[in-house]
C-alpha cells in the first residue's frame, strides 16, 4: 500500500511539535516552603585517636517535594572553627551555597572529623550541627564525635621491660624508613606485658617483632585486642579489611611468650618479612632450643590476608583457640618443627574480600622449597600432634600432610588424634590416625558471619578425647563438660 506524501507531511509536523514541547518545557522549582529530610538523625563518629589523623562519615540529604528545590546553603554551626569539615555533593568546604536537588531525589554530604592532642585520659565528646537553609527555614542533624588520647609508638625498639594496660590504646607506628623498627620492635632479653582489655591499633604496614618476650594476659570479658587503627572502615564500604598491617613477628631468639584471650585481626600483609602471616614463627634457635617459643591461649586470629600461623621450624603451641577466614592456610607448619594444637577451630570458607579457593586451610610439612626450579629443598625435623582439632572448609580438601623423599637422618612425625578433618585419601607412613572423623560437616552455627560454634547434632559433640579436656575451658571459659572436637564447647 503507498501513503500518501501529505500524511507523511502532517506526522513529520507532529513529532516535531511533541519534541520542541518537550525540549522547551521548564523544570519547576519550589520557591516556598518545603522541607529537607535526613538519612540520620545524628551522624555518629567512632573514637578518632588524638593526632593519629581523622575519620569520614556521611549522610543523605533528601528533597521529598514533586518539584526541584535549591538549598540556599549547606553549613556547620560551628563555622572555620569546627572539628568537622564538609563535602557537600562533591563541593568541599564549610559552607556551600546554591545546591539544586532534583524533586525525590538527594545529595550526599561526607563529614570528616579531626581531633587535636589534648591530656584527657577518657574518652570526650566533640559536636557541632550540620544545617540546611531552604526558602528561608533552617534545617539541623547533629554531628557526634567520641575522640581518645592514646600512647603513640613510632618506629620504635624496648630496651627494657614494660607494662602496657588499658588506661590508654596504643597506636603503633612505622614511618615508611627500613633502617628502623617496623612499627614495634622487643628487643632480646626484654619483656613487654599487655593487662587485660589492652587495645593496640597498628597503622598501615606496621607490625611487630619480637625478639625477647611478649605476654598478653586478657580475659574472656577483657581480650587483649590487635587491629589495624583505621575505625572508619565503614566510609570505604567494608568492615575489617584484611591486611591493614603486617603482623606479629617471633625471631628465632624470643622465647616464653604467651597470647591468651587475644584477638589479632585484619592483618597480615608481610610488610615486614615478605611472609604475609598475622603470626609468624622463625626456626627457633633461642638460649634454650626446643623451649616453647610460643603459647597461643584461647585466643583467635580472624581476617588475615595471609596465613594465620606461619611456624617455619618453630615451636609453638596452642589450645582452645580459633583460626579462621585467612587468605592462604590458617596453619602452615613448615620445614618440621615441634608444635601442638589442643582443641582448636580451623575454618575457611572465603569472603567477599578473601578467596578461598588456592589454599587449603592446613599444611604440615617435614621440609621447604622456594618454588624455583633447580634450588634445594631443605628437611628437618617434625614433630606435630593436633588433638580434639576441627579443620574444615569450602574445598573438597582442607589439609596437606606431606614429608615426601625425606633423606635418612631426618625424622617426621605427626599425630592427628580425636580430629574432624575434611580431606583426601592420605598415603604418608609418617602419620598417624586416631579416632579421627572424616569429611563429615561440622554444623558450625553460621559459617558466614564467622560463628564457629557448633549446632545440635555436630559430629564433633562428644568426639573429643575427654581425658585431655578435663577441668579445662572452651574459647567461651566454659568447662568443656563432655568434651567437644574444636575451641567451642557446645
Amino acid at each position: 500500500m503507498r501513503i500518501k506524501p501529505s500524511y507523511i507531511v502532517i506526522v513529520a509536523i507532529t513529532v516535531v511539535s511533541l519534541l520542541m514541547g518537550v525540549s522547551c518545557k521548564k523544570t519547576r522549582v519550589q520557591t516556598v516552603g518545603g522541607i529537607l529530610k535526613f538519612s540520620v538523625d545524628t551522624l555518629k563518629f567512632d573514637t578518632v585517636f588524638t593526632a593519629a589523623g581523622s575519620f569520614t562519615t556521611g549522610l543523605l540529604i533528601y528533597n521529598p517535594q514533586n518539584d526541584e528545590v535549591v538549598v540556599s546553603s549547606v553549613r556547620l554551626a560551628g563555622g572555620a572553627a569546627s572539628y568537622f569539615r564538609l563535602n557537600v555533593d562533591g563541593f568541599p568546604g564549610n559552607s556551600v551555597t546554591n545546591l539544586k536537588i532534583p524533586a525525590h531525589d538527594s545529595i550526599y554530604v561526607f563529614a570528616t572529623v579531626t581531633i587535636d592532642p589534648n591530656n584527657v585520659l577518657t574518652p570526650f565528646v566533640i559536636t557541632d550541627s550540620l544545617v540546611a537553609t531552604l526558602n528561608g527555614k533552617d534545617f539541623y542533624v547533629g554531628f557526634t564525635a567520641y575522640g581518645q588520647n592514646a600512647h603513640y609508638i613510632k618506629d620504635s625498639a624496648l630496651t627494657a621491660n614494660a607494662t602496657w594496660t588499658d588506661t590508654l590504646p596504643y597506636v603503633i607506628i612505622w614511618s615508611g624508613d627500613t633502617l628502623k623498627p617496623h612499627g614495634l620492635q622487643i628487643n632480646p632479653g626484654v619483656r613487654l606485658t599487655l593487662t587485660h582489655g589492652c587495645k593496640i591499633y597498628m597503622h598501615q604496614n606496621a607490625a611487630v617483632a619480637v625478639f625477647g618476650t611478649l605476654i598478653a594476659n586478657g580475659t574472656k570479658a577483657d581480650s587483649v585486642i590487635f587491629q589495624g587503627d583505621r575505625l572508619d572502615r565503614a566510609y570505604f564500604g567494608y568492615m575489617g579489611y584484611p591486611g591493614e598491617w603486617g603482623g606479629i613477628y617471633f625471631d628465632s631468639k624470643s622465647s616464653g611468650s604467651r597470647l591468651t584471650h587475644t584477638i589479632i585481626q585484619n592483618c597480615g600483609n608481610g610488610a615486614l618479612t615478605g611472609i604475609p602471616a598475622a603470626i609468624q614463627i622463625a626456626p627457633d634457635s633461642s638460649a634454650v632450643a626446643g623451649s616453647l617459643q610460643l603459647f597461643f591461649d584461647h585466643s583467635v586470629i580472624q581476617n588475615s590476608y595471609g596465613y594465620g600461623i606461619y611456624s617455619f621450624h618453630g615451636t609453638v603451641k596452642a589450645t582452645n583457640s580459633l583460626i579462621s577466614t585467612t587468605g592462604q592456610e590458617a596453619l602452615a607448619i613448615v620445614l618440621g618443627g615441634k608444635d601442638t594444637f589442643t582443641n582448636c577451630t580451623f575454618a575457611n570458607y572465603g569472603t567477599s574480600a578473601l578467596s578461598h579457593a588456592n589454599y587449603g586451610t592446613v599444611t604440615i610439612l617435614d621440609y621447604y622449597w622456594n618454588g624455583v626450579i633447580g634450588d634445594p629443598t631443605y628437611y628437618a625435623d617434625l614433630g606435630a600432634v593436633m588433638r580434639n582439632c576441627i579443620v574444615y572448609g569450602s574445598l573438597d580438601s582442607e589439609i596437606v600432610c606431606d614429608a615426601t623423599n625425606t633423606p635418612s637422618g631426618v625424622t617426621a612425625n605427626l599425630v592427628l588424634d580425636h580430629c574432624l578433618l575434611k580431606m583426601g585419601t592420605v598415603r604418608e607412613s609418617f602419620v598417624t590416625f586416631n579416632n579421627c572423623i572424616f569429611n563429615q560437616d561440622p554444623m558450625f552455627k553460621n559459617k558466614n558471619t564467622g560463628d564457629f560454634h557448633l549446632t545440635e547434632g555436630s559430629p564433633a559433640i562428644g568426639a573429643a578425647d575427654s581425658t585431655s579436656t578435663m577441668n579445662t575451658k572452651d574459647l567461651d571459659d566454659n568447662l568443656w563438660n563432655g568434651g567437644d572436637l574444636g575451641c567451642y564447647r557446645h
